[in-house]
């Protein structure tokens, strides 16, 4: 697990190692992982776009970047939370993620970025 606050919002992030849809021997591992934002700013925020990093551990690396998560884009209330999950496929039994959500304030309209901390994507027979 992992959790970082900037400006005013919390990501935590948990990963999950989906053997039902991974073919090892084909060197394709899928992941899921949750990630619940809070907002502990006295303003309401809406969720733009993401931005992720994707690290294979044979040294490939990927961007992602888009509109919303999950095909929304959430608005926060001042103490609300939001929680989605979503996967990511890698070629490797280990990997790594990070990035940044671009949201805005609601109450001047200014823009600003969150920093989603790097987690990591390891394959349970792997941690041991």
């Amino acid at each position: 697990m992992s959790s970082a606050i900037t400006a005013g919002i919390l990501v935590h992030v948990e990963t999950f190692y989906q053997p039902d849809y991974s073919n090892p021997m084909q060197s394709e591992f899928m992941f899921a992982y949750r990630i619940t934002l809070e907002n502990h700013n006295a303003f309401p925020v809406k969720l733009h776009r993401r931005n992720w990093h994707i690290f294979d551990s044979n040294g490939t690396y990927r961007t992602v970047e888009g509109e919303g998560v999950v095909g929304v884009q959430p608005t926060l209330q001042p103490g609300e939370n939001y929680q989605y999950v979503s996967g990511c496929n890698l070629r490797t039994d280990m990997g790594k993620m990070k990035g940044t959500y671009q949201m805005e304030n609601l109450h001047n309209k200014k823009l600003f970025l969150v920093e989603i901390p790097e987690f990591e994507m390891i394959v349970p027979a792997k941690a041991n």
